[in-house]
């Protein structure tokens, strides 16, 4: 392969690839199609044979002969159909298993840059294996064989290959017709369909919401608003298809007992004997079943069709990162510089040139009222977000710099709602990895959720998540602070980590906080309740998406007694209140 080649080879997707994988197989496939069609032809030649030499000999023994062979020949035909029905089949599963994590990975970091079409793509994949498991694929072998069915007709008589290539023809043109009149229809309702399953999966996964105030009639008409489109389109394309296959059904059996007629006639005439009018039937019959076949099948196709647009679209609208060069583990020095961030989606930034630094063994408190950025900085230093501008390094290397699984371990975060997966309370401290027992239960000690997790059936062994134990929100908060400090990692990024919490999981969280400390992590702690404040060692003051105020706990504190002698009296008492409990 030449260097141009290896370049070209290196910049087709994923989904390229595999396909190219894929049509390794067809060889295989058009070799076992090429012997499942002449086989087949063991039909019509028993026939010929039976009706033109037994029927006129009366040899008992050529009959057994012929009909033995055409059993054997038979018999074969449906061996080769199934393992070509076999071959496709793995092809398929292999297509998924191959592509699977690929759009699961995908999707996660689409997610990450605000689309929401979630675990769509997973659906489009499934789409395209159903087709190609389905004996709708076989359509493309079998057609090319059409010709040869009707060259073999032709051969017998010149009238009856006349016949099959009008009736071929004809076949031909009402499988356009459906292509042009259920493609615009089939699109619409993929689309349409995708719209109505992601409105449902949300209103499912809000379902507390949804049911303690009543809107589940509202979101069940949303739903039914866009789910009636695609069922409307789904039913104008099976409708009109549905009209076009009766119509193709009528002209196959129409021309198939055409020509058994004309075949009669030409019998009449002398012209054919009786074995050439039976057997010219059923090659008609075999000539145009691929034709009928896809009629029957084309809706999937097309709907296959549409999956691998979008598969396709999608991995060429967010190409693969690169795979980076393995940095050191980092000891954990934190330091932003002129950082600015807009959400996806959004023209207003909600940072403006945040900059600061972070010592290992450091705890920062970020505070400042709502909407002023705090969650988007959290965002930003575990490396689920990029800088607009600026940059947010780690011991010196810019976090695009690593590779994210490799920086993932040297990381621990704790979002406002910590999110459990299926799975054992043990998988999910693990971060679902291979399961160290040890740093499993350090971890847990290390949170102070240990003896929680004792209390609970199976204890570490408890299943989770979906189908398992329902926890209360103070206990996913500190199996969810737990999994942050699996490791000890160098950064632990912790958004409102008490927001759950009672006063024991409080003092459990100070505790942990302590700790991590004295292991040499650096921390940033986004809260405002004074035991979150104490245990920094300094105080990141955020306004509108800008810096106020940075620097050690106690001169931030002062600064800000100082400026709750302002002229607002409730702010001013609720900051002094504030400073005295963090103080003392």
């Amino acid at each position: 392969m030449s260097t141009r080649d290896k370049w070209f080879r290196n910049n087709e997707t994923d989904l390229e690839l595999a396909m190219a994988q894929c049509r390794q197989a067809l060889g295989p496939l058009i070799l076992f199609s090429l012997a499942i069609n002449l086989l087949t032809l063991a039909s019509p030649l028993y026939m010929l044979q039976v009706y033109d030499r037994v029927m006129v000999t009366g040899n008992v023994d050529t009959l057994v002969m012929l009909t033995v062979m055409a059993a054997a020949a038979l018999l074969l035909f449906g061996m080769l159909d199934s393992i070509r029905s076999v071959l496709t089949v793995r092809m398929s599963t292999w297509l998924s298993d191959r592509l699977g994590p690929v759009y699961l990975a995908h999707s996660v970091r689409s997610r990450l840059l605000g689309d929401g079409s979630g675990a769509q793509p997973l659906r489009d994949l499934q789409q395209i294996q159903n087709f190609i498991s389905s004996p709708g694929l076989g359509v493309f072998f079998d057609a090319p064989w059409a010709p040869v069915y009707l060259l073999l007709i032709w051969m017998l008589h010149p009238a009856l290959g006349t016949l099959a290539i009008a009736s071929t023809i004809v076949l031909l043109l009402l499988g356009l017709a459906n292509e042009a009149i259920t493609r615009r229809s089939t699109q619409v309702a993929s689309q349409s369909q995708i719209v109505a399953t992601m409105q449902a999966e949300t209103t499912i996964r809000n379902a507390e919401v949804v049911s303690a105030m009543g809107m589940l009639p509202a979101l069940i008409d949303h739903w039914r608003t866009a789910n009636n489109v695609g069922l409307q389109a789904t039913q104008k394309a099976s409708e009109r298809g549905a009209f076009l296959l009766g119509l193709t059904k009528f002209a196959r059996l129409f021309m198939q007992s055409g020509i058994l007629g004309l075949g009669a006639y030409l019998v009449l005439k002398g012209q054919v004997s009786g074995g050439v009018m039976i057997a010219s039937s059923i090659l008609l019959g075999r000539a145009l079943a691929p034709v009928e076949m896809a009629m029957a099948t084309w809706r999937n196709f097309s709907v296959a069709r549409v999956a691998y647009g979008r598969l396709k679209t999608r991995l060429e609208s967010l190409p693969d990162e690169s795979r980076r060069i393995s940095l050191p583990e980092p000891k954990g020095q934190v330091n932003l510089q002129h950082v600015s961030f807009v959400p996806p989606g959004s023209s207003a930034p909600v940072l403006q040139q945040v900059s600061f630094q972070a010592a290992p063994g450091e705890a920062i408190a970020v505070i400042g009222p709502s909407a002023s950025g705090k969650s988007s900085l959290c965002r930003l230093l575990v490396g689920v977000a990029r800088p607009t501008g600026g940059v947010v390094r780690l011991d010196g290397s810019d976090l695009k710099h690593w590779n994210p699984d490799e920086l993932g371990r040297h990381i621990g975060y704790l979002p406002q709602e910590p999110e459990l997966f299926p799975g054992t309370v043990r998988d999910n401290i693990a971060r679902m990895n291979c399961t160290d027992e040890a740093a499993v239960i350090q971890a847990a000690m290390l949170a102070h959720a240990h003896e929680m997790i004792q209390l609970l059936p199976n204890g570490y062994d408890t299943p989770i998540g979906d189908g398992g134990l329902r926890l209360s929100g103070g206990q996913r908060q500190r199996i969810g602070l737990a999994r942050a400090i699996y490791g000890v990692p160098k950064l632990i990024v912790l958004d409102e980590p008490n927001a759950n919490l009672d006063q024991a999981g409080e003092a459990a969280l100070s505790a942990a906080i302590e700790e991590m400390k004295a292991k040499g992590a650096t921390l940033l702690i986004v809260g405002h309740r004074p035991s979150t404040i104490a245990q920094a060692d300094k105080i990141l003051l955020l306004r509108e998406g800008r810096v106020e105020a940075f620097g050690v706990r106690d001169e931030i504190l002062k600064r800000l007694r100082v400026a709750a002698t302002g002229p607002l009296p409730a702010e001013r008492e609720q900051q002094e209140r504030l400073t005295a409990e963090a103080a003392g």
